[in-house]
């Protein structure tokens, strides 16, 4: 086995890493932590697929050298076996380190993260806002697809259907790496289904994926509780006269940036507090993030489109049944799938974008 390679030397990091990280989740001290053991399980997960595959070029590594030893016996039966482990291993060696390298191309450190999406109808009024509601339910069931778990967090109805606004956390494995490249403004062409004259309307939504903040294994994001303005209030509009009655809902302003964010669909004013935390720690932060690769001159994740909320990333034709993403030219006639939360082949296509240039990079 080459010691020098440096894709199996670090291979042979990281599965000393995995198996440290094996060792910690064993101690009582992690065991009695959820919030450390679940941080450190996606952590090993997201290892654990490389360590397969170094385990692998492992067992065929020994085989060719195991081989080349048997080429030195008398024996022409063993020689002649030798010679046979030894191709097996020539052919299947090239193989695994070509895996293995695309496996540690440098992940974005958000991958791991849980993620909060959140979606806005745009242009076109009522129908914006319906098409928003189709989002969002596309967006549940490919997560429950993925074996996700979904946990709404904020909502504005809309009166003719689908949502002003609606945000929710999505919690799994590699979430956020998944997602990422859904913020952008989604456009839909369709006959809404506020007009009777059959003409086709184009109308938009716009989604935003942000990491959750709180999976990061980072101290340097931190916002001082002097920096938030924290208020209560009581929540307008349906849900039961508990909230229309109490002070549950919460209103938190972030001074420095003027981020605001407010809560009033959870049962108490506690469930409110710890909504409207999590929703203005992501936003303040994805905030922070564009302003300092601005400032570095950094691409922002990759050039997989801008990030920005206002670029038209992808179209959904309803007449042709075809959905269309911009940024990376994969057209799909079976927008009715799509719908339905098979995303596999779009998200699919984004990510091996992503990893395509992530090679040219290391090249």
């Amino acid at each position: 086995m080459s010691e020098t390679n440096p894709i199996v030397e670090k291979c042979a990091q990281i599965e000393n890493e995995y198996n440290a990280i094996n060792d910690q989740l064993m101690s009582p001290e992690v065991l009695s932590d959820p919030k450390t053991m679940t941080r450190l399980a996606k952590k090993q997960a997201s290892l654990k697929q490389i360590v397969d595959e170094y385990q692998l070029y492992k067992k065929y590594a020994s085989q060719k050298e195991d081989g080349l030893t048997m080429l030195n016996e008398d024996d022409a039966e063993l020689k002649e076996m030798a010679k046979m482990e030894i191709e097996e291993a020539d052919s299947k060696l090239p193989e695994i380190l070509d895996r293995l390298q695309v496996l540690l191309i440098p992940k974005d450190p958000e991958d791991d993260c849980d993620a909060i999406i959140e979606i806005r109808g745009g242009a076109g009024g009522d129908e914006g806002n319906i098409f928003a509601g189709d989002l969002y339910r596309m967006y549940t069931m490919y997560a429950e697809k993925m074996g996700w778990k979904i946990q709404p967090l904020e909502q504005s109805e809309s009166e003719a259907g689908g949502f002003a606004l609606i945000s929710a956390l999505i919690k799994g494995n590699d979430v956020y790496h998944h997602l990422k490249y859904e913020s952008g403004t989604h456009r839909v062409q369709r006959v809404p289904k506020t007009e009777s004259q059959g003409r086709i309307h184009t109308s938009t939504a716009t989604v935003w994926v942000y990491p959750n903040v709180e999976d990061l294994d980072s101290e340097e994001f931190d916002i001082p509780e002097s920096d938030l303005t924290i208020e209560t209030h009581r929540a307008s509009g349906a849900g039961g006269q508990h909230i229309n009655k109490t002070d549950s809902a919460v209103r938190i302003v972030h001074v420095p940036t003027g981020i605001t964010v407010n809560c009033q669909d959870g049962r108490s004013q506690i469930e409110n507090r710890e909504t409207a935390l999590r929703l203005i720690k992501a936003r303040v932060y994805e905030q922070m993030k564009a302003e300092k690769e601005a400032k570095e001159g950094a691409a922002r994740r990759s050039k997989i489109g801008t990030g920005d909320r206002s670029e038209k990333i992808r179209t959904y034709n309803y007449p042709q049944n075809r959905v269309t993403d911009h940024r990376i030219g994969l057209t799909i006639n079976q927008l009715d799938r799509i719908m339905d939360g098979k995303l596999d082949a779009i998200i699919d296509g984004l990510l091996q974008e992503e990893q395509r240039q992530k090679l040219e990079g290391q090249q």
